[in-house]
């Protein structure tokens, strides 16, 4: 049967009736006339049942068309993104003229003293003049390279500098590549004229060359036409650093009065500046949702450069004790292994490791808290919305972690608090008398008396606390303000890549020792090697983050150069990587020029180290003859300078063949003692006055000849 028809009488048309209308008109231009036009409506109109269907199956077509792309988007299971951090980008810094005076302080730091006065200054500095713009600037990071070091330096007007000197009168990491530009340019005349400046050295009187990086800065600022504002001041760590820097702060400020202050400006004297104590936002978790902490110490392993901000995990495969059971003290030999690493090293370098306070050190200083030692925590240098906290000296933020591990890791608790520490502690002290006692000795009045009962009575941070029980301080004033940064210790690498290019060699000696008053003081890492499990005892070895320092501490190219070493002690360790270094060259066919050890130790059945090696070097040519100094055996106490001025004519004449002479030891007895020998040696053999011995001495230093590794 055929439908029934509609009430107009006419036919239904099929779709493909339809459709084939509606091609004529895209395939005949010529056909789209408005004829067409009414047909196509007259059919649409006739057929609303079909226009319904079509509609409708159009819809459901594009409906499913949505709900697929819509399950396929969510079929997998969205994942965390990140929001994206703000990337860093170096970028031409912009001249703008605020009508403000500009002041950068520049700081060369080793173990983060130098920066914390840098900001230190600039905090006060911002506070009292409001017409200045003061900048805290890494030497490092000033410039890329020796052109805009140069460029951008003759455009300071008002700068000081904040410069430590550490081991033999070297600048530190981050200042090292400005001080051999600088150093090296005196050509350049009286460039700095438009500079006015000010020089602040941190050193150790103890050593020779106490702040020598210091003064040698301040001296060709003066001689490249800058103009001092105040005598350099000279740091010393041996006594209290803070006390240097505060007596130097105060002939600052005359100073930039004149330079920063209108006539109608005179400086308020009524309320005097208050440096905030600094403090980290700390955020607690619940422990059972604390990640791996290992990780933390490992996150530089995805690194292709390590530093001390990127240190490598370094499984200790060997370890043995040096020192033969009759010895009282204690020496370690200990290897890192660094197969599975991108870790290298030259003969010669220094290797800085990261560990761990002891366990009874721990236990200690949770106790002083009194907190738990599984509160989990992280500490922020922001406020919860971004900004950043009051102030910009606060260290960088270490990992989320247990209290436990902030303290084993982060916290030094084993060194003299300074005085900023003192007052943080007087600030949360409940106690009115510990507080007003801790705020003397902070004080310039106890000056003396913080000299006498911290510096040298050498108390601990826990021994301070210990004596002022009622200052307990949050943790985020505590890891800020009161305990410093533990820092890594570096040692000087006893193997050469020649012979040991998977394992970094370390020769330690024990740290333990009766303080003043009377507390044991066992050194941090010392202790930690001489305890490790290697991993030739265990799998579940002991490891630690290590770093290479490159030095300037190397061998003559030319192998044939005569070479003079000198370390008694564990000053043995790079030599014992050099003539490692000289026995592979030998093997490979090199010609050696000839080479003398000077080693010293107590006893030769006590503390003889590496004996059977030296007299293996000697033997198979690597190294010519090998003199030993034993300091406890006759009735008279004889050392490595001893030995030297035996031994004078030969040191002559290797020195007058263009011999090289290396010092390594400790730098405020062997090495002054072996430098004077030195210049007598050259005084007498080379029948020479005072002065012109004294020259030859400086002329060695200064052609690279006469290398000191001392600590």
């Amino acid at each position: 049967m055929e439908p029934s028809s509609s009430s107009s009488g006419s036919m239904k048309v099929s779709p493909l009736d339809l459709m084939s209308t509606i091609f004529k008109a895209k395939m005949d231009p010529s056909n789209a006339s408005s004829d067409l036009a009414t047909e196509v409506a007259t059919i649409l109109l006739e057929n609303r049942e079909f226009v319904m269907i079509l509609t409708t199956s159009i819809a459901v077509l594009i409906g499913c068309v949505v709900v697929l792309v819509w399950r396929r988007s969510s079929s997998q299971k969205p994942k965390q993104i990140d929001l994206p951090r703000p990337l860093i980008v170096k970028e031409p810094e912009s001249e703008v003229d605020d009508g403000k005076k500009k002041i950068t302080i520049f700081f060369g730091t080793q173990t983060g003293t130098a920066e914390g006065f840098a900001k230190a200054l600039a905090e006060e500095a911002k506070a009292l003049y409001d017409k200045a713009t003061f900048k805290v600037v890494d030497l490092d990071d000033y410039a890329a390279d020796d052109d805009e070091y140069e460029e951008k330096m003759k455009k300071e007007s008002l700068a000081f500098f904040f410069l430590a000197t550490y081991g033999d009168g070297e600048p530190t990491d981050n200042a090292a590549r400005f001080y051999k530009w600088f150093t090296e340019g005196k050509e350049r005349g009286e460039w700095l004229q438009n500079m006015k400046y000010g020089v602040f050295g941190l050193g150790n009187r103890q050593y020779e060359h106490f702040n020598k990086v210091a003064k040698v800065v301040d001296d060709i600022l003066t001689e490249q036409g800058a103009k001092r504002l105040v005598p350099v001041g000279l740091g010393d760590d041996d006594q209290c650093i803070e006390d240097d820097f505060t007596a130097w702060r105060e002939l600052v400020w005359p100073e930039l009065d004149q330079l920063l202050r209108d006539e109608d400006d005179a400086r308020t004297v009524s309320t005097p500046y208050c440096a905030a104590v600094l403090e980290y936002r700390v955020v607690f978790y619940d422990p059972a949702d604390a990640p791996l902490e290992d990780k933390n110490w490992s996150n530089a392993n995805g690194h292709t450069i390590y530093d001390a901000q990127h240190p490598c995990r370094s499984n200790v495969a060997v370890r043995k004790e040096l020192h033969t059971p009759a010895s009282d003290r204690s020496c370690t030999h200990l290897e890192f292994d660094i197969a599975s690493t991108a870790l290298s090293y030259e003969t010669g370098d220094h290797v800085g490791v990261y560990c761990e306070n002891l366990d009874e050190v721990v236990e200690e200083a949770l106790r002083l808290l009194g907190l738990s030692p599984d509160t989990y925590f992280s500490v922020h240098t922001d406020k919860e919305d971004g900004t950043p906290l009051g102030g910009s000296s606060l260290p960088p933020p270490f990992p989320p972690c247990t209290l436990r591990t902030a303290l084993a890791r982060y916290a030094d608790l084993l060194s003299s608090p300074k005085k900023s520490a003192l007052l943080a502690l007087a600030a949360h002290a409940s106690d009115p008398t510990e507080a007003d006692r801790l705020r003397h000795l902070a004080s310039p009045a106890g000056k003396d008396e913080y000299a006498q009962w911290m510096v040298a009575s050498q108390r601990s941070l826990l021994e301070v606390m210990a004596e002022f029980p009622s200052a307990k301080p949050p943790l985020g004033i505590f890891f800020a303000a009161v305990a410093s940064r533990l820092q890594p210790r570096y040692y000087s690498i006893s193997s050469s890549p020649r012979m040991a290019p998977s394992r970094i060699h370390v020769t330690c000696s024990l740290v333990y020792e009766k303080t003043p008053t009377g507390r044991i003081h066992k050194g941090v890492c010392s202790t930690w090697m001489k305890n490790s499990v290697p991993l030739e005892k265990s799998h579940d070895c002991s490891w630690a983050p290590i770093f290479v320092r490159q030095s300037n501490f190397k061998l003559p190219l030319d192998t044939k150069v005569p070479i003079i070493m000198i370390g008694p002690g564990t000053g043995l360790a790079p030599f014992r990587g050099f003539l490692q270094e000289r026995l592979a060259l030998k093997e490979a066919g090199a010609e050696l020029g000839p080479s003398v050890l000077f080693f010293g130790c107590r006893n030769r059945k006590m503390d003889y180290i590496y004996e059977d090696e030296l007299n293996n070097f000697v033997n198979s040519g690597a190294l010519s003859e090998l003199v030993v100094a034993f300091s406890r055996e006759g009735s008279t106490k004889e050392y490595v300078q001893h030995k030297m001025m035996e031994k004078a004519s030969d040191i002559w004449n290797m020195i007058c063949q263009g011999g090289y002479l290396y010092v390594c030891g400790d730098a405020k007895g062997m090495a002054r003692d072996v430098h004077r020998t030195l210049h007598t040696i050259l005084q007498e053999q080379g029948s020479l006055d005072s002065s012109k011995a004294e020259s030859m001495v400086k002329n060695l230093q200064m052609t690279g000849r006469y290398l000191r590794d001392v600590w």
